[in-house]
């Protein structure tokens, strides 16, 4: 008798099993489902710990700041373990070096790590230098979506459309998956005070004597609590300053036995403050194609609203929540003229490539089968059509077990 081996001993077990077919019918209907639940990423999901280290110098120039932080601070950090590269940039009392480890290094082993170094030599740190900020960085934190926010009308510029923005990121981050958002562009509400030198000088006061009165008067502590009527009732002292009125009925000192108000001696707005940034909107010859229409010409000042997502969690379904979410708040806490433009989807092209991947994968196993039909005959073909999709199901559902995205 021919022996077949091991592999031929399998294979005429399944032959002649009868839950052959059931195991051919659950593995594709695993691999389905495995590319139904697969995160869809745009970015690849390589670990790479990247950390920054913020380090404060008040009053040093550059040249200083490199040679007393800088210099000896990279000198400590070459000697930790997967560190590849170090990069720094110095600025009039300001520091920020990015360490870069070697691709597939742990990340919290290698943040412990760069913690404990730094905190060890925490006595060495020269007078006048404040303690390092260390933050970590990841692939996660490069922005999925990207959304707009701007208007024909003149009704809104970037002070009033960060405001709308600042409640559409509260309503976005209601989403567990999304990990940070960031508004850019437009000003936040500033209260303005400016103080007059003159009035000042005339009734004995200083700057410093307005900060102070400042603080007093916007502070809210807890002061106990007490019984009545079956009930307890918590009290506390002091209120929050709420709006200009109440900043410059602030009493700042006592002339001739009478108070002194801060809009006595100072000038106070309430509004926009000073622009940092800007972000301007203006539509091209793209725009039309996708449905996007302005009847005024030129730019508008804008304000943009970027959404990252939490590591593993699927860019495609972030994506598509968030704006499932705009567009059911528009018309309620976005006025109806106000534009929402989606300036950057990863989640989109994620799941457009993924599409395009496995299509190209049904085409090919197709392309292989007919060929085989070809050459060596249906009943090959037959089998071919059988074990390549169940293998590349089986391979989909092991690659999402991993943990591994599309």
């Amino acid at each position: 008798m021919e022996s077949i081996g091991i592999s031929g001993s399998i294979a005429r077990a399944f032959i002649k099993s009868k839950l052959t077919p059931l195991v051919i019918i659950a593995s594709l209907l695993l691999g389905l489902l495995a590319i139904v639940v697969t995160p869809r990423e745009e970015e690849p999901q390589i670990l790479v710990p990247m950390i920054d280290i913020f380090v404060a110098y008040p009053g040093a120039s550059p040249q200083e700041v490199e040679t007393r932080v800088t210099k000896p601070m990279e000198k400590l950090l070459w000697e930790i373990k997967g560190v590849e590269y170090i990069y720094s940039i110095v600025k009039p009392g300001f520091n920020l070096t990015i360490v870069r480890f070697y691709v597939g290094e742990n990340m919290e082993e290698s943040i412990v790590n760069l913690n404990n170094k730094l905190s060890s030599n925490f006595d060495r740190i020269p007078p006048g230098v404040m303690p390092p900020l260390v933050k970590q960085r990841s692939i996660d934190d490069v922005p999925i979506l990207t959304l707009t926010l701007w208007s024909d009308s003149d009704r809104y510029s970037g002070y009033e459309l960060r405001r709308i923005g600042a409640e559409l990121c509260d309503e976005i981050k209601k989403n567990q998956d999304v990990s940070e958002f960031s508004l850019i562009g437009g000003q936040k509400r500033q209260l303005r005070i400016t103080l007059d030198p003159a009035k000042l000088k005339a009734y004995h006061l200083s700057a410093f004597q307005i900060t102070a009165a400042l603080q007093k008067a916007n502070f809210r502590l807890p002061s106990g609590s007490f019984s009545a009527g079956n009930r307890e009732y918590l009290v506390e002292t002091g209120a929050f300053l709420k709006s200009s009125e109440e900043v410059g009925s602030v009493v700042t000192g006592l002339f001739n036995d009478h108070p002194v108000y801060l809009r006595d001696v100072a000038t106070i707005a309430d509004g926009p403050e000073e622009p940092s940034n800007y972000v301007f909107m203006g539509l091209g010859a793209a725009a039309a194609q996708k449905g996007i229409s302005s009847p005024a010409a030129g730019q508008k000042e804008a304000v943009t609203i970027t959404v990252a997502k939490k590591k593993g969690a699927n860019a495609s379904l972030v994506a598509r929540d968030a704006l499932a979410k705009v567009e059911a708040l528009k018309g309620k806490l976005i006025p109806g003229d106000v534009n929402v433009t989606v300036t950057r989807n990863y989640g989109d092209t994620a799941k457009e490539k993924s599409d395009e991947l496995l299509k190209h994968m049904l085409m090919a196993t197709i392309a292989v089968i007919i060929l085989i039909a070809l050459t060596l005959g249906w009943r090959e073909a037959i089998v071919v059509a059988v074990a390549v999709p169940v293998t590349l199901a089986l391979t989909l559902l092991i690659n999402y077990l991993y943990g591994y995205t599309l």
